[in-house]
Formats: structure tokens, sequence, C-alpha cells
């Protein structure tokens, strides 16, 4: 146990932040949803439909399909572009890269590197179409959830339902997200910037301390 802490620490504690905070948007919000059924004269839900809701359940896609959006965007972009200075940028054409002694086929390396081809070039993408099909299946969540949120408001304040395209094509569902989106690519844009001028000793994502502002990488 104590060999698998060391050597996936950083996982760990992220998924562990992650649970916490998991729970506690679910505890806070449902608590807030309390309220808010109380000051309107309705009957409260228990945690477990609360958690069930569209309120609860649009809320978290409706984050994760930013996230997974900002993570897909910068992986692709960073691979195309380039920002001079920026730890989190590859060097520009005219500072050509040292070739990476990891980069070549080697017996540990996996299964498409030694079969090469289609499965080659899929695996070479891979991590980007990951992220891209999270946010797909993020996107496609936090509408089915929204709708249903929509529709239980409608529902309360005996105004007609509406369908779930209906709802994609509604300024309320495209609040939601670029309210989201704009956030997100602002967060990696101050990081690339503020990571020529700034460093974080021990952090694979800071340059060295004595690196000069204009070495990339």
């Amino acid at each position: 146990m104590r060999r698998f802490l060391k050597d996936n620490g950083l996982s760990v504690a992220l998924f562990g932040l992650f649970f916490v905070s998991f729970v506690g948007h679910a505890l806070a919000g449902w608590r807030h949803d309390l309220e808010e059924q109380r000051t309107h004269g309705r009957p409260t839900p228990a945690f477990g439909a609360y958690v069930r809701s569209g309120d609860f359940l649009e809320s978290v896609f409706e984050n994760w399909e930013s996230e997974f959006l900002q993570m897909a965007a910068f992986l692709v972009l960073s691979a195309a572009l380039v920002q001079r200075g920026s730890a989190e940028s590859k060097k520009p054409a005219d500072e050509p890269d040292e070739p990476d002694p990891r980069d070549v086929v080697r017996p540990v390396s996996p299964a498409p590197v030694h079969r090469g081809g289609w499965a080659l070039r899929l695996y070479s993408h891979s991590l980007s179409l990951a992220l891209v099909a999270l946010f797909v299946v993020s996107f496609a969540l936090h509408a089915v959830a929204g709708v249903r949120k929509a529709n239980a408001e409608a529902i309360a304040h005996h105004q007609p339902s509406m369908t779930l395209f209906e709802y994609v094509g509604s300024a309320t569902f495209w609040f939601e997200s670029f309210q989201n989106w704009q956030s997100e690519f602002l967060s990696v844009g101050v990081l690339v910037v503020l990571s020529i001028f700034l460093r974080q000793k021990g952090s694979p994502e800071s340059k060295p301390v004595r690196a000069a502002h204009s070495e990339t990488g």
C-alpha cells in the first residue's frame, strides 16, 4: 500500500479532493434546495431524490462538460500552436526540440506502437480523442439533466414543458455552457502566459527557477 501511494500519490490526492468536493456539492445543493422548497411551500426532497434530480445532475455535468472541453482544446491547440517562453508550450520552429530518447520503439512500448498502421494513428491521438468523447458525453448529459430541471420548474409554475431539442436551442442552455467555457479558456490562457515569467519549484508544469523567460517548455 505504501508503494502504491508513493507511485500514485498525485492521482489519489486529486481523486480524493474530487470525492470530497462532490459530496460537499451534493450536500450544499440539497440544503439550498430544501430552503428553496420551504420558501415556496413545496414538499422538501430527500437527499437521494435530490441527487437524482435534474437540478443536481445539470449542475454536475454542466461543469464536467467545460472541464473536458478545456483539456481537449488545450491538448489539440498546444500540439499545433506555440507560445514562446511558456512552460506549457512546445518550442518554436527556430528552437528545435532535442529528440526525446523515450520516443523510440522499445520492447516496453505500448502494443499499438508495435502494430503500426491505424492502431498507431489512433493511439497517437488517443488522449485528445478520449477527452473529446468525455466532453460529448458530459454535454449530452448536461442537456438531458437540464431539460429535466427546466420541466420540473415549468410544472411547478403551471407552464408547458419543453422537448430536449427545444431546451438545447434555448438561451438558458447556452448561457449555462458559455458561462463555464469562458472561465476555462481564461484560466488556461492565464497559466500559459504566467508560466513565462513565474516559477513553481519542483513542478513539471513550470520551467526551472533559473531558466530565462524566453526559454520555452
